[in-house]
């Protein structure tokens, strides 16, 4: 074996050598947690990403609407390249629908909720009202879902699937809030009127709050809890 051909052999059997110290560093306990931990940090990173997008989407969507809104205002809103939303949504009706699903999966999730609870209906609806308003002062998000719903459920120019969304949730949580006072009524702690008709004054009571919230902002203060509920609870 002449010299370079020695060389040739001694440097594969170094490159082989380090190359299997590597391999081995990679699959074992030491290096499978680094990569993991990468992993996490870039899902992390997008799931921020995605927050933010849909954050700012939301805000300009309640106040100009889907048609009047561009992909070039949530990228400026978000401080996001626009390139770098298309790497998350094809489009700006993309997010509309996200966000119109996230809306309805939250408030629905949340009527489960609350209709799960060991409490009377009376504490329930009390629960409820109490709750909603204190969401409405301290999340201008909440706000702004409410509008977002308010307004794609009276608009035709919207997505097909954000309308399909509307026509298969819109519908639940006045029927949650309807069982509820139908159950109350039973109990005599809630006046007799229609449980639908009085489900759709809760909702349009809340919904009214919220729009005006999301127009007003920082100027709305969440009216005392006893106005609303005196309109359902007996004396």
């Amino acid at each position: 074996m002449g010299p370079i051909d020695f060389q040739v052999k001694n440097m594969f059997a170094k490159v082989t050598y380090y190359g299997t110290i590597l391999l081995n560093e990679i699959s074992t306990n030491k290096g499978v947690p680094t990569l993991a931990r990468n992993k996490d940090l870039n899902q992390k990173i997008k799931g921020e990403r995605r927050e933010q997008i849909l954050s700012n989407a939301l805000m300009l969507y309640a106040k100009k609407g889907l048609s009047a809104t561009k992909i070039t205002d949530i990228s400026s809103a978000s401080g996001i390249s626009q390139g770098l939303i298309y790497h998350y949504y094809r489009s700006k009706e993309e997010i509309f629908v996200e966000l119109i699903g996230i809306a309805f999966a939250r408030l629905n999730e949340a009527c489960r909720w609350l209709e799960s609870q060991p409490l009377s209906p009376k504490e329930k609806i009390k629960f409820a009202i109490e709750e909603l308003l204190k969401l409405l002062e301290q999340d201008e998000n909440a706000a702004r879902y409410h509008l977002l719903i308010a307004q794609a459920t009276a608009s035709e120019a919207i997505p097909d699937e954000a309308k399909g969304i509307i026509e298969k949730e819109n519908t639940f949580p006045y029927e949650v809030i309807a069982r509820i006072i139908t159950e109350g009524q039973k109990y005599g702690s809630i006046k007799k009127y229609d449980a639908k008709e009085l489900a759709l004054v809760f909702w349009t009571s809340i919904n009214g709050l919220a729009i005006y919230k999301a127009v007003h902002g920082e100027k709305f203060k969440a009216p005392d809890s006893n106005i609303l509920t005196s309109m359902f609870f007996k004396e």
